[in-house]
């Protein structure tokens, strides 16, 4: 097994729409709801740090090998997608270096209520954004078939076309993205 551990560094904002449940207050509309509990949809440590889910980078990182289909040599039309989406996991959700539950900005968003584009009725919704961020992500390459090389061009595709987050591009979106800044691959 390998590890990677990345830092990573945004390259656009990132958003956040955690589900909550948190109740209406008697008398209170859905939207005097959603702007009162919007930093309720960020994900926060008990100390009130900000963190992005460990599955937002295992996903994220799966979907670009899915994309890019890159075909392993010698082995005919097999790609490496199969063994990102199965040979990589992302145990913690790393912390954003700075960045606190006080912090976070509301981004007001013109949105569809039901989350579909083009489904009709549109209604305002606030989400927890941060502008800049980094962190170290570790990831744990179970599956010998991803060396270094490969997987530094598979996480390079993620951050950019594939992305973690709210209005990620995955989704249509621009949020979420991010580069590479150092990658430090071990055998463990």
């Amino acid at each position: 097994m390998y590890t990677a551990i990345c830092e990573l560094e945004s390259v656009s904002p990132i958003s956040m729409s955690r589900a909550h449940e948190t109740p209406k207050l008697p008398g209170e509309t859905d939207d005097a709801r959603e702007a009162r509990t919007w930093k309720e949809k960020g994900h926060y440590t008990k100390d009130g740090e900000v963190f992005i889910p460990a599955m937002a980078f295992k996903f994220s990182l799966a979907k670009a090998a899915k994309n890019m289909s890159l075909k392993i040599p010698g082995r005919g039309k097999t790609t490496y997608t199969k063994f990102f989406e199965n040979g990589i996991q992302v145990l913690e959700g790393p912390i954003l270096h700075g960045c606190s539950r006080e912090t976070v900005r509301q981004q007001r968003v013109h949105a569809n209520s039901d989350g579909i584009r083009g489904s009709g009725k549109r209604v305002w919704r606030y989400f927890p954004t941060i502008d800049a961020w980094s962190a170290a992500v570790t990831y744990y390459v179970l599956a010998d078939e991803i060396n270094s090389e490969i997987f530094k061009s598979v996480l390079v595709h993620s951050g950019l076309f594939v992305g973690v987050g709210q209005f990620r591009p995955e989704n249509g979106g621009i949020n979420g993205r991010f580069k590479l800044n150092k990658m430090d691959w071990k055998y463990v």
